[in-house]
């Protein structure tokens, strides 16, 4: 590949071992075979110049060839490049007369090197007056997901309450009939209301459960995607979220279940032998008894079945993941975990401000056991405690100083130091705390400086001893005071074992706390 100057340029095009090479001057249309459809590029060669363009690389070996000019026919071969099997990296090998430079090594015709992302290719020996491409790896999650087609009737996908597409789709069953959340919390409500039979709008089958269905919920966000026209407007999308009152799984009507281990209390001659985990069905607490109409909530601690109910301002649902709990609910009722009842403990299920920590959750900084032991550093260092830290956060999160837009709880808007949760929201509510208290800790660069330091020292400290002093037997005291120095300054635990010899002296096993 020969220099470009004013009259010449390499310009880069992709063509596959052995292929066929089209005839430049044929005009569109007298082609007699189809296209060929290439997969979609998984990486490709980006040219530091912008006057020229990309070159996608679609399949697992592909040899790239150059044109000498725009109007020349003659092609050559410049490099071949091979994915490898973790799918982040690949082989190039060399086919051209003029060496190629990768990321500063010169390769000649017929050798190989291994390239990775952002890895530098000049098409000549050096940087001037050549072209410079650097090969860029596309995400795995960009180049395979390939959209699939599948025939779906929008008839199916409507409501046959309010005859419009789903909106924050549930599911009733045993007829697995499909409903708006806020059209058939509606409907519920005045099935309750009337003391009647919850009856499927669709069927009028007998509904004994409904649940919001996440899978459907996809499918409906797809016909929207597709079709705008079918969205509803902003008042009836308002009106339908005021109106859902399903947030997790109801059990309207439970057949005849395995004993959990909760007390059972015989019905009235209308149970018809049904027997039901919930402690309120037959025995009545704080003035309020299940009837055959009560919808019931499965708690997701215990699996356990407690009524659903409006009429108390005791939460029952988890705001940040919309689950059901009921270890609060019972002892509002005045049952305690020391009785004949079993329910969940209140450690699982109650307010921000009431829960504790003592470590770092796992999931903090995106499972990153590295950054998660530097936060950990930087809050000693400070003289503080996690649970310090956290409440801190939580009076920031309180008073709206931190932007919720990447919040991983639901409804993040509603939630305060008051809003009852579960220990696994907590846990990602700490995580998203410490995510903001690093990007704001005035000394976190400073911290992670004198870490980063303290290791670089450590590391060189050997060589630059054997060098200094190659007869010493021992540290020096001015060596050893600069050491404490540097532990005082970076928190560095300066433990080791000396070893020495009539020549050099090691320092074995620097570790960091």
């Amino acid at each position: 590949m020969e220099p470009r100057d004013s009259q010449e340029s390499d310009v880069v095009m992709m063509e596959t071992s052995g292929s066929q090479e089209s005839d430049a001057s044929m005009e569109t249309g007298e082609c007699s075979a189809p296209p060929i459809s290439l997969p979609k590029p998984w990486a490709k060669l980006v040219p530091l110049d912008s006057k020229y363009s990309d070159v996608e690389i679609a399949l697992d070996e592909m040899v790239v060839c150059s044109e000498t000019s725009f109007l020349s026919l003659d092609k050559h071969e410049w490099c071949k490049i091979a994915r490898k099997l973790d799918k982040c990296s690949a082989t190039l090998q060399s086919l051209s007369l003029i060496p190629i430079n990768v990321d500063g090594v010169v390769i000649k015709k017929g050798d190989a090197v291994a390239i990775k992302h952002d890895s530098e290719i000049v098409s000549g020996t050096d940087n001037e007056g050549y072209l410079i491409y650097r090969f860029e790896v596309t995400p795995i999650s960009e180049y395979c997901k390939i959209p699939i087609k599948i025939p779906f009737d929008i008839e199916h996908a409507k409501c046959s309450i309010c005859l419009n597409i789903w909106h924050d789709v549930v599911t009733v069953a045993p007829c697995l009939h499909n409903f708006c959340n806020g059209c058939f919390s509606e409907w519920l409500r005045r099935s309750l209301k009337n003391g009647s039979s919850v009856l499927c709008p669709h069927c009028r089958g007998i509904v004994h459960f409904v649940g919001r269905n996440h899978f459907l919920h996809n499918i409906e966000q797809a016909i929207f995607g597709s079709d705008a026209s079918l969205q509803r407007s902003n008042e009836e999308v308002a009106y339908l979220d005021r109106r859902a009152t399903i947030k997790s799984n109801l059990v309207i009507k439970k057949s005849k279940a395995p004993r959990r281990g909760r007390s059972y209390f015989p019905l009235n001659d209308e149970s018809d032998g049904m027997e039901l985990s919930c402690p309120q069905c037959g025995t009545e607490f704080r003035g309020f008894q299940c009837n055959q109409a009560t919808v019931h909530l499965q708690c997701s601690s215990c699996g356990g079945m407690m009524p659903s109910r409006s009429d108390i301002s005791v939460p029952q649902h988890c705001l940040g993941c919309d689950r059901s709990f009921c270890g609060s609910y019972w002892l509002s009722q005045g049952l305690s975990t020391n009785g004949p009842h079993t329910f969940c403990s209140h450690e699982n299920f109650k307010p921000i401000s009431e829960h504790t920590i003592v470590r770092i959750p796992s999931s903090t900084h995106q499972n990153n056991r590295h950054e998660q032991d530097i936060t950990e550093r930087c809050i000693r260092s400070m003289g503080r405690t996690l649970q310090d830290v956290v409440l801190e956060w939580i009076g920031k999160l309180d008073n709206r100083e931190i932007d919720r837009t990447i919040m991983p709880l639901n409804h993040a808007d509603m939630i305060t130091a008051r809003t009852h949760v579960c220990k696994d929201c907590y846990d990602k509510l700490v995580s998203f705390l410490l995510y903001w208290f690093r990007l704001t800790i005035p000394h976190y660069n400073e911290c992670s400086f004198h870490v980063m330091l303290g290791n670089l020292i450590f590391a060189l400290l050997p060589s630059l001893l054997q060098c200094l002093y190659p007869k010493t037997i021992s540290l020096t005291n001015s060596i050893f005071s600069n050491i404490l120095k540097l532990q005082n300054s970076s928190n560095i635990d300066c433990r080791f074992v000396v070893a020495s010899t009539t020549s050099s002296v090691y320092l074995l096993q620097p570790s960091l706390l």
